[in-house]
């Protein structure tokens, strides 16, 4: 098994330590095939390619939220701070700057 998603000795993190980084792994994955797409998408010229491009970015998205909202179940600060600052008007920046005392608090 590869051990490189680990900066410490795998057989001394417990198991939720593991999973938790794997699950990280798989956001960096699914982060990284959205950008892949999103690069293809926009140099292809075939319609039905670009579609099928486009459906599997789709499930990409999805993978990527899934992982996320699985990370943040298991993270208070984590989901904290996604509540503070995803899908909030206004600058992203400044939001940042108001969620940090709740991510402090919490």
């Amino acid at each position: 098994m590869p051990t490189d998603q680990y900066h410490e000795p795998a057989d001394e993190l417990s198991a939720e330590i593991r999973t938790f980084a794997r699950m990280i792994a798989s956001l960096q994955e699914e982060a990284e095939a959205i950008g892949w797409y999103e690069q293809r998408m926009s140099l292809e010229q075939d319609s039905q390619a670009k579609a099928i491009m486009e459906d599997a970015q789709q499930e990409e998205f999805l993978h990527f939220a899934m992982s996320l909202e699985y990370l943040a179940r298991r993270k208070d600060k984590w989901r904290i701070a996604l509540q503070k600052i995803l899908f909030k008007d206004g600058d992203i920046v400044e939001n940042k700057e108001k969620a940090e005392d709740a991510v402090e608090d919490g």
